[in-house]
């Protein structure tokens, strides 16, 4: 394959999504869930891995798509010899299953279409028998079932271990197929109109986007952001996955592969301050509750990650089938990182939990009691050291973001009984505590000589991460601490004017080979910071260079490569997006939630 990531568009159920090359093939889907085995695998393969292609006979690439305005109804269009012909993807919000709805329209002259329908389940591993029944083909393997049909139905016949569909429309023609997947032992579901299925899309859609309160500029590219995050949650547990994909490199062909199909509590502050900022309180209040019920327990076993319903057990393994992304290889399901030790969770939880409450969130009976424990667990285990929440594989150390965010819990957890006095805790201990823990971060985490924080207690290597001292309080914009590390971090982790997150070739640290590119999330991080530090004209700049890299249809992955000029990294990219909201809210006037 010669697609690069930022090729691919994005359309889904809020339940899982699919990815759409400029050539028209879904080359990545999942069913039913996000973290579901995937039916369609070429993105990480070839053809015989799984896709379903719609073009223009003996046509390639198209020659423009875009997102219908303020939808996620992909429009994707080919000028041939013959005429133009358009092809209309979307996934409808499912009442039962999980339906992919492709509605090729004529717009002049006539055009020959072909359908290529590859199905295999299990992360391209298993073909399934495909039959007949009531004008559908059905395909069936295990306990996956799906139906495809055509409205009106056209010619249809298998080849080479697929399903191959051709026909030809004129100006002002249309062809629907619906492509419905259900529990093999379930009777077929309830067939869905296409094209009613297609105007209460584009309806449900901008009536969803015309709640955005943001008005400042780059608005489209704002909105976009916060359609792809409501694209990636899982509505029934109000979850929101990281990214729609696993393994897409962090390099191209290394090691750096991972599965961001799960939700991390790394995200949640920032998620949360971003729908809250934005006006969207219900899915706020759906992510806060999700969060409750993820982390409740014993907090000595709180997780990095959980799956969208809250599952725990997300065990790592590999698919040697699948020669991965531009042949970067493993291909990994599941995420090993999940039995790490990250203290900052503990305070982005106490943070998300505080912010939910001022900004008028609900309260839920057990709120209180639980972040009352998780003060109590970390009272006693904040010294610990641990994986930072980059999830270095080199070995645990007392990182100076994971202390920052310790100290986060302790201020909120003061700030909560100052000011809801009703409640009850430990204040004196928390209070003294959150001092300890100031003093020694800035006694341990910090170096005089290059007048900047680093990286763990001790070293000279910097973390991007630092970034957010002053976002979350720890120390004012303008103290000359926070100055001096914005600029080192600034000239030591600069990647063609954008950020790394940290050294990848410090010995023993990330305990991984290889590199990655810049990072999205912490090139957004260095606009709000330089912007916060009085450098106005500086972070309007970054943020216009940043904005300039989404895709033609306004979606970025976890990463981009300065030298190769190429998105990186699993796509698209929740924190990425809520990087990119987060950041025109601060630039351009709106205040942060909370």
């Amino acid at each position: 394959m010669n697609a690069r990531i930022e090729d691919y568009a994005l359309i889904g159920d809020e339940q899982t999504a699919a990815l759409v090359g400029k050539d028209g093939s879904i080359d990545w889907l999942c069913l039913p869930r996000f973290d579901s085995g995937a039916c369609f695998a070429r993105l990480l393969g070839d053809e015989d891995h799984g896709h379903w292609r719609i073009a223009p006979k003996g046509a390639d690439t198209c020659t423009r798509r875009a997102y219908r305005s303020d939808t996620l109804v992909l429009d994707t269009e080919w000028e041939t010899a013959d005429g133009t012909v358009r092809v209309i993807d979307l996934m409808p919000q499912r009442e039962r299953a999980p339906d992919v709805v492709r509605i090729v329209e004529g717009i002049s002259g006539r055009v020959t279409v072909h359908s290529a329908l590859r199905l295999r389940f299990d992360y391209g591993s298993i073909m399934p028998w495909v039959r007949r029944s009531d004008g559908h083909r059905v395909a069936i393997a295990g306990p996956d079932s799906v139906w495809l049909r055509s409205e009106p139905a056209v010619r249809t016949w298998g080849e080479d271990f697929g399903t191959h569909s051709e026909f030809t429309v004129a100006e002002g023609e249309r062809v629907a197929f619906v492509l419905t997947w259900h529990p093999s032992h379930e009777r077929r579901p309830p067939l869905i109109d296409p094209y009613e299925a297609l105007s209460t899309s584009i309806r449900d859609w901008r009536r969803w986007a015309g709640r955005c309160r943001y008005d400042g500029p780059y608005r489209d590219v704002v909105v976009r952001s916060l359609i792809t995050l409501k694209a990636l949650t899982y509505a029934p547990t109000g979850g929101i996955v990281a990214a729609a994909t696993t393994s897409l490199p962090e390099e191209l062909e290394g090691v750096r592969n991972w599965d961001y199909r799960y939700c991390w509590l790394r995200d949640s502050t920032l998620t949360l301050g971003a729908l809250l900022s934005a006006g969207y309180h219900t899915e706020a209040e759906a992510w806060r509750d999700w969060l409750l019920r993820a982390v409740a327990g014993d907090p000595a076993d709180l997780q990095i990650m959980y799956g969208v319903a809250g599952e725990r057990r997300l065990p790592e393994w590999e698919l040697p089938w699948l020669p991965g992304f531009a042949g970067s290889a493993p291909v990994r399901v599941g995420n090993s990182a999940v039995e790490q030790l990250q203290l900052d969770v503990y305070g982005e939880v106490m943070d998300s939990l505080s912010l939910a409450r001022a900004a008028g969130l609900p309260t839920k009976p057990h709120m209180w009691s639980l972040q009352r424990s998780l003060m109590e667990f970390l009272e006693s285990a904040w010294r610990q050291p641990d994986e930072s929440l980059w999830e270095v594989r080199g070995g645990r150390r007392q990182f100076v973001h994971s202390k920052v965010m310790v100290w986060v819990a302790a201020d909120r957890a003061v700030r909560t009984l100052e000011k809801y006095p009703e409640l009850h805790g430990d204040l004196d201990g928390w209070w003294a505590m959150r001092d300890e823990v100031h003093r020694e971060v800035c006694d341990k985490g910090f170096d005089p000589e290059r007048n900047t924080f680093t990286q763990y207690y001790g070293s000279r290597e910097l973390d991007a991460a630092l970034l957010l001292i002053p976002r979350v309080g720890f120390l004012p914009p303008d103290d000359p601490r926070v100055l001096g590390t914005v600029d080192a971090i600034r000239a030591d982790l600069d990647h063609g004017g954008l950020l790394r997150r940290y050294d990848t070739d410090a010995v023993g640290v990330d305990g991984m080979p290889g590199g990655e590119g810049a990072f999205l999330a912490c090139s957004f991080w260095l606009a709000q910071a330089l912007h916060v530090t009085g450098r106005g004209d500086e972070a309007r700049e970054l943020f216009e260079r940043l904005v300039g890299l989404v895709n033609d249809v306004g979606l970025l992955a976890e990463e981009y490569d300065p030298d190769l000029g190429c998105q990186l990294g699993n796509y698209p990219q929740a924190f990425s997006h809520i990087a990119l909201v987060n950041t025109a809210l601060t630039l351009f006037g709106a205040d942060e939630a909370g």
